[in-house]
């Protein structure tokens, strides 16, 4: 007879300890998990309908296998035949459907729940953020019972997605309690929108709460150096990873090295990447693209045949990508027909290098010969054909991937909806539109501002007015987008009611609305918003300057013209080039010969500068001097074009020089190849009829190949 005390004893064991059924449940329900993150569904449920015995982890872990594969159908089933359903059953499929961006399904099984809790409450949660629907994860936010520090990073993660920095900043200083993503989120939040001050200031934040960075706050850091142009923080961040013991981390390595060569010290990312401890493939490859992103594409290829590392797919891809952008084609083919295995990115980087280098049957080649392609790819050929001014192809090419069942990547929809503002096919661009919307990128920002760019080059205001509208979260280039379709479309009272409506300016804001004010003869008004700009700190941008130069040229307002001339002096703007040649213009045009000392002292001159003092010794009876300055222009090897002979064969009608007239006339053709125009004859007409010279003005009329109408 066995003891009382022996039979308590098994009783407990076998709540204790598992039985072999309870093991064989356990490596089953464990088994199926691993099958789920492979995504093998298949042989789950294979196993799962073999289990002799099943609980309710093994219901969750099936229908969690069904659900983060997609298949939806199938886990719902499970779902609704399970009796014995608790929080994780319910929550398992909520976050599938919230996964695949589902959300009114996801909502249908949240509302159903008998019970939530936190983690029920984040799911829902994260699925609006990741759909886009920023606004109605606020909502949910805002209604939670109660919240964890998960709970606040994915609410600030979905403002920081979608650049709302001042909501993700306002949350982030409410937290009661972060950790390290917490901070990363608002760092890398702040560096998104280019605010790389601000972003380091919560870097130094996170060091005083006493947190010290890890690999991934230590690379946003750095990004937000390489914003703020700081050599000495490089040096500094550099310190605290050695302290930290960051020294030989190849990642924080790597940053570093990306750090210094993008402030503009390449020579010092050289000397660390050579005293760097380890490398990797990636580090290899950052100094590769920064010396070839610098334009030292010797050193970049004195680097690559080195030997001192093994030259791996995404080297010699990056190699590739440099030559290609420096428009050595062929050397990039040949590293292209070197690599045994090609992956999808290097076959991007080879169509993308046609591409870049307008060779788009070669590009569209390549593109037919990939084994794979990706979302990246055809966004890449896509681009290829609108940057080369195949608008249509690049339409037809993005039906062509719809047609395939794959979603354009945002890449793809901008650079489409870009096209058709292009060809202005409002059409498809409004199919475009209803795509975006199905497959939930319309709260895409970039997507939002090339939609109302298109509609407004489509002269649809009402579709901008809507686009705009509909944006759950706009940037300044949202605002200057739409402030440019109502100057295109509608009248600057409209444009300037905007203006001022906007939040925040860029110089982009101020140009439009400046520029604005001068095409419309306002010359007051813009002078008055320019130098609102100036006290705000804002620098001028040269296309105001120029604009502005312009203005007084054809307004005569020689005293403003002269203010400028003097502004441009201290300020810098004499370097730039196209600033110059208008500072010409402008003279000319309020007829002082001021525009020959401005182009004289110019240290660097190009086609448009030679033609802006031509024409202006023309347009003010300067023969001579023309005829010098255009002979000037040949010895110093500049090539005169069509406006150049214009500006000489004008100059010596008005200067009544007939012979010189002829013999740059004649030139244009037999020394240069250019045919005359009806302008160039027409200016020779002038030049003999002023001369007296009636019966060569007639031959010449009756031998023009051009209708002689034109000149009569």
């Amino acid at each position: 007879m066995i003891p009382h005390h022996f039979l308590q004893f098994r009783s407990i064991s076998t709540h204790i300890f598992p039985t072999p059924p309870q093991i064989h449940l356990l490596q089953c329900n464990k088994r199926i998990q691993r099958l789920a993150k492979l995504g093998q569904v298949k042989e789950a449920r294979h196993l799962f309908d073999s289990m002799p015995l099943r609980d309710t982890v093994s219901y969750n872990s099936m229908i969690s296998c069904y659900a983060q594969n997609k298949h939806l159908l199938e886990a719902r089933s499970l779902f609704d035949s399970f009796q014995d359903k608790n929080i994780v059953t319910w929550t398992v499929l909520l976050s599938g459907y919230a996964k695949y961006r589902l959300m009114n399904e996801a909502r249908m099984v949240f509302d159903s729940m008998p019970e939530r809790n936190v983690v029920s409450w984040n799911a829902l949660l994260t699925g609006y953020v990741q759909n886009g629907e920023v606004r109605i994860a606020r909502e949910v936010f805002d209604k939670m019972p109660e919240r964890n520090v998960p709970s606040w990073n994915s609410m600030i993660t979905g403002y920081c997605q979608y650049r709302m920095v001042r909501e993700a900043r306002e949350l982030f200083d409410r937290m009661e309690e972060r950790n390290s993503v917490s901070w990363l989120i608002m760092i890398s939040g702040y560096v998104e929108v280019s605010e790389y001050r601000k972003s380091w200031v919560i870097f130094l934040m996170m060091l005083k709460s006493g947190l010290m960075p890890d690999q991934a706050l230590f690379v946003v850091g750095l990004s937000a150096i390489v914003g703020l142009n700081n050599l000495d923080l490089v040096g500094s961040i550099r310190t605290m990873a050695i302290k930290l013991g960051y020294e030989e981390d190849v990642v924080v390595g790597t940053a570093i090295l990306n750090a210094y060569s993008r402030n503009g010290s390449l020579d010092d990312a050289y000397k660390f990447f050579e005293r760097m401890p380890e490398r990797n493939e990636y580090s290899c490859t950052s100094m590769i693209a920064a010396f070839a992103r610098c334009g030292r594409l010797d050193d970049a290829v004195a680097l690559y045949e080195s030997g001192s590392f093994d030259k791996g797919v995404e080297i010699k891809t990056t190699m590739l990508a440099a030559y290609a952008q420096k428009g050595n084609i062929s050397k990039a083919r040949r590293i292209f027909d070197e690599i045994k295995y090609p992956n999808v990115v290097t076959w991007n980087a080879m169509v993308s290098g046609y591409a870049q280098n307008g060779m788009l049957e070669e590009a569209n080649l390549m593109f037919l010969r990939m084994p794979v392609r990706n979302a990246a790819t055809w966004s890449t050929m896509i681009s290829g054909f609108v940057q080369n001014g195949k608008c249509k192809e690049a339409l037809e090419l993005f039906v062509e991937l719809h047609r395939t069942g794959n979603i354009p990547s945002h890449s793809g929809f901008t650079t489409a909806l870009s096209a058709c503002a292009n060809i202005g096919d409002e059409e498809m661009g409004k199919q475009i539109h209803l795509l975006t919307i199905k497959t939930s990128c319309q709260y895409n920002l970039h997507i939002g501002n090339v939609l109302i760019s298109m509609y407004a080059k489509c002269k649809n205001m009402e579709y901008v007015s809507q686009a705009f509208r509909t944006m759950q979260v706009r940037d300044t280039v949202s605002w200057n987008s739409l402030i440019a379709g109502i100057l295109e479309n509608h009248t600057l009272d409209d444009a300037l009611n905007t203006f001022q409506k906007m939040p925040k300016r860029d110089e982009v804001s101020w140009t439009a609305i400046i520029s604005a004010f001068l095409q419309a003869g306002e010359v007051e008004n813009a002078l008055k918003f320019f130098l609102d700009m100036l006290a705000t700190g804002m620098k001028p941008t040269e296309l105001i300057i120029t604009r502005f130069l312009s203005a007084c040229g054809t307004f005569d307002t020689t005293k403003l013209g002269e203010q400028f001339h003097a502004f441009i002096y201290k300020h810098g703007f004499n370097s730039c080039l196209c600033v110059s040649n208008a500072l010409i213009t402008m003279y000319f045009k309020i007829e002082t010969v001021d525009g020959l000392c401005v182009f004289e002292d110019m240290p660097i001159r190009d086609i448009v500068s030679w033609n802006a003092v031509l024409s202006g010794c023309a347009h003010m009876g300067l023969g001579k001097e023309a005829i010098y300055l255009f002979e000037q222009m040949e010895a110093a090897g500049v090539l005169p074009d069509e406006i150049s002979f214009f500006g000489v064969i004008r100059a010596c009608s008005n200067a009544g020089l007939v012979e010189k007239g002829w013999t740059y006339f004649n030139s244009m053709s037999q020394n240069y190849g250019i045919t005359p125009s009806d302008s160039h004859y027409t200016c020779m007409v002038d030049l003999l009829a002023r001369a007296g010279q009636l019966s060569d003005d007639q031959a010449l009329i009756k031998n023009m190949p051009a209708n002689p109408g034109c000149v009569t």
